[in-house]
């Protein structure tokens, strides 16, 4: 089955997955703010969910049309072969946007949009009512200058649920946006990586997910395991070949801090979880208190900043990391920061890049060190 396949992406990040999908061998990809189109099949659908690092969702386009009214938008959708989509008892779901177009009252276009999809249901199956008691398919009519995409949600929570984090420690950062993180740095597994403020471990488990090449979905679950129209086997298949990848020989030399006990705990039992207990070291210090050996190493952190506690605080910590970086002349840095006086307290950075902590407006900085010897 030929596939219009949508890949979302936080803002800011769309060319880092960019770089994914290339490197997983697809081409010809459409680049728009926030998601990224392309023609794949049923298999892309299973090795997209299991092996992107950096996305959101991977959505199957059913649908693509201009509508001025609600009888066209009704039209349009009911022409649609839902049986070929939905079981006839599944649970679709149906969640509505629209920008600078026409109809725009999102209750409306939802309401319009479910009744012209039971419509087509009902040629097929003969009945009155549907249960909706079976597997969830999560349908989103977008409208965008009066364009209509009609899509089906493959992944069911967001890619960044990757199943090893049990428990999390205050303001988590996403396990999409660290990889990316790491994705953007400089760091490579035969170097020393340290997170001065680790939290629960997100940034350094993904590095080492990269690493030992790790797909990040093998421990989840996904809506498309159910979908009528997709054969198990292909995910099983898919999932052996991830498993066959792994580099579980591959040394690493990851470790994470932080002054919280609690944060150091969750950090080492969601390592664990993945197995990788001997490759990433946790422990209790204060940022202050720090000593790394002068090596080539590379920094990645998300310091605490104003929401999350004391502007004077903060400032003491961006001072005090600045110090450490200061201390190891050799070393590269990456830190992602909501606080506007970053570069106030840490220095200039060589370049910075605008991005998303879910709704939360960041920036990363960039702190270049010299290449290894």
């Amino acid at each position: 089955m030929n596939l219009n396949i949508i890949v979302t992406v936080n803002f800011g990040l769309e060319s880092v997955v960019k770089r994914e999908l290339y490197d997983l061998g697809y081409g010809d990809l459409t680049v728009q703010d926030g998601r990224i189109k392309f023609n794949g099949d049923l298999r892309d659908v299973a090795i997209l969910n299991l092996r992107l690092r950096c996305a959101e969702r991977v959505l199957i386009e059913i649908g693509n049309f201009k509508a001025l009214s609600f009888e066209e938008l009704f039209d349009n959708i009911n022409a649609i072969d839902w049986e070929e989509w939905i079981s006839e008892d599944g649970n679709f779901i149906i969640n509505s946007k629209s920008y600078k177009s026409k109809l725009f009252s999102l209750s409306d276009i939802q309401r319009i949009s479910e009744k012209a999809i039971i419509k087509s249901l009902q040629r097929t199956y003969k009945r009155n009512r549907f249960e909706k008691s079976a597997e969830r398919y999560s349908i989103e009519v977008a409208i965008r200058n009066d364009i209509v995409s009609v899509t089906l949600d493959t992944s069911g929570e967001g890619l960044h649920k990757r199943g090893y984090r049990e428990a999390s420690y205050k303001a988590p950062i996403t396990e999409t946006l660290a990889a990316a993180m790491v994705q953007l740095s400089y760091w490579k597994p035969e170097r020393l990586l340290v997170d001065p403020f680790c939290g629960s471990g997100t940034i350094l488990i993904e590095a080492a997910m990269m690493a030992k090449k790790i797909a990040p979905g093998l421990m989840r679950k996904f809506d498309f395991e159910k979908f009528i129209f997709i054969d198990e086997s292909l995910l099983k298949e898919e999932k052996a070949r991830c498993y066959s990848e792994i580099d579980y020989d591959k040394k690493l030399n990851i470790i994470g801090s932080d002054i919280s006990r609690k944060a150091i705990e969750i950090a080492k039992s969601n390592a664990e979880i993945l197995g990788l207990e001997e490759d990433i070291t946790f422990f209790v210090k204060d940022v202050r208190d720090l000593d790394l050996p002068d090596n080539y190493g590379v920094i990645i952190t998300n310091p605490p900043y104003g929401i999350r506690i004391g502007v004077d605080e903060v400032d003491e910590l961006e001072q005090a990391l600045k110090v450490l970086y200061k201390s190891v002349p050799t070393y590269s840095m990456y830190v992602i920061s909501a606080d506007e006086k970053l570069e106030k307290n840490l220095g200039k950075s060589n370049k910075n890049r605008k991005l998303y902590n879910g709704r939360l407006l960041s920036y990363l900085y960039q702190y270049f060190g010299p290449k290894p010897l």
